[in-house]
């Protein structure tokens, strides 16, 4: 008799069943499967570096509507998405051993975490058949002109490798997945669909295909060089962020709509900039799944350290938004409400932390990590490497605070929206804390 093979789908950031080509192959090849996800742990690393102690409400609020319309869409399969409150290597390792599980399917992960918990699973579970696909690229590693350790050290010398490069396309349909696994694991219970008047967003597959239908039935697209640089405003930039973040659509979606779109429409630099931007996304992940932990280093990928140091009361004021500089302030309350920044804002808050205040760049990136709806992991710590003059660029990236404000807010509306002015100066108090007389 012929022994059952039970598999389990560990989700992580590719939340969808559209263009999944990883869960189709588990369903042609499992009896039984166990949709898995692990709701991310508020590390030590995250508490050290902001002086948090959860998620921001607005990250959670995106996290739990994803979850909930992923559970949804599987439910219309017979399955059901298992939720834990679990490192992933417990649950894992727990299922392998008290569950007989015979197959784990999971992405082939950029994040050295994920990939550390893979190998001890395979170490101690040599007899589970591991699969793993890329699922977060627009490419597949075979794809590329060159080897992982060879990859270019700047985008531009990347962008231009690669940019004649023909996606593969997007995975067929899911007709039908394995009946659910019975499992021992002591699951989480997730709160309804809460939707808030303040969300920009509201995560989840369906709502991440609405958008980008949307979007390309306007003519956005068409005009997004000169817009995608705005602060506010929907129509300013594609705003496919957040879905592309957790994996609620893929990156080759959305390029397969805008091909779409250009043959509808026509292509012009526009377009081609939102193919710029992905690229910039591409070139991010394969530089962290090359340098793995030295994403983190405050030396960064090259071993160069910044000049930079830790002031207590200027990183709290940058987080509160109560710096000397309103449109930083503006850009931190919106983040702080809403989970989300202009990519503009991001550049300019992440300038001011680090080269007018002086902050190790670590403790920024931490927080956007806290906070952000569309963090991804690859993308954040890279970006603020660049900035910072440790990563992918030789050169920190400064600007001119009040010279970027006259350009991207000359009235101050985003400033008045967000309350950004200040009475408070750069200090209050010193950096160990003592009050600063005036």
């Amino acid at each position: 008799m012929r022994k059952e093979k039970i598999g389990v789908y560990w989700f992580t950031n590719d939340l969808r069943l559209n263009d999944n080509a990883l869960l189709d192959r588990a369903a042609r090849e499992v009896d039984k499967l166990i949709c898995l996800f692990c709701l991310p742990p508020f590390s030590e690393y995250l508490q050290h570096f902001t002086s948090e102690s959860k998620f921001g409400d607005a990250r959670q609020r995106f996290l739990i509507q994803t979850l909930n319309g992923l559970d949804e869409s599987l439910a219309e399969y017979g399955q059901h998405l298992v939720v834990v409150d679990a490192h992933p290597f417990s649950a894992l390792s727990h299922l392998c051993s008290e569950d007989a599980i015979t197959h784990l399917y999971c992405q082939d992960f950029v994040s050295s975490d994920e990939q550390l918990v893979i190998e001890h699973i395979r170490a101690y579970f040599p007899r589970v058949k591991i699969t793993q696909l890329q699922q977060s690229t627009l490419f597949q590693q075979s794809d590329l002109p060159f080897a992982l350790e060879e990859l270019p050290s700047s985008f531009t010398k990347f962008r231009k490798q690669v940019e004649t490069i023909v996606p593969s396309q997007v995975s067929s349909e899911i007709f039908q997945l394995p009946r659910p696994a019975k499992h021992t694991l002591n699951a989480t219970v997730l709160p309804g669909l809460v939707i808030s008047s303040e969300d920009l967003f509201i995560g989840g597959e369906s709502f991440a295909l609405a958008h980008a239908m949307c979007y390309f039935s306007t003519s956005f697209a068409s005009n997004y060089k000169q817009t995608r640089n705005e602060l506010d405003g929907k129509e300013y930039s594609t705003k496919f962020s957040p879905w592309l973040a957790n994996g609620s659509i893929s990156v080759r979606q959305v390029m397969e709509m805008l091909t779409q779109y250009e043959k509808r429409n026509g292509s012009n630099e526009s377009t081609y900039w939102i193919y710029f931007e992905l690229l910039w996304r591409e070139y991010f992940h394969w530089y962290a799944l090359k340098y793995g932990k030295k994403l983190f280093r405050f030396s960064g990928v090259k071993g160069k350290a910044s000049l930079a140091t830790f002031y207590p009361q200027r990183f709290k004021q940058w987080k509160i938004g109560a710096t000397a500089f309103p449109l930083v302030n503006a850009c931190m309350k919106q983040l702080n409400q809403t989970g989300y920044m202009s990519n503009r804002g991001r550049q300019l808050v992440a300038s001011c932390l680090i080269h007018e205040l002086g902050i190790d760049w670590r403790y920024g990136a931490a927080y956007f990590e806290t906070q952000l709806i569309d963090y991804d992991v690859a993308s954040n710590w890279g970006n603020w490497q660049y900035i910072a003059g440790v990563g992918a660029s030789n050169m920190p990236r400064r600007f001119d605070q009040a010279k970027q404000a006259m350009l991207y807010d000359p009235e101050g509306k985003f400033v008045r929206c967000w309350k950004g002015d200040s009475d408070l100066g750069t200090d209050s108090v010193d950096m160990v804390d003592w009050p600063i007389r005036a």
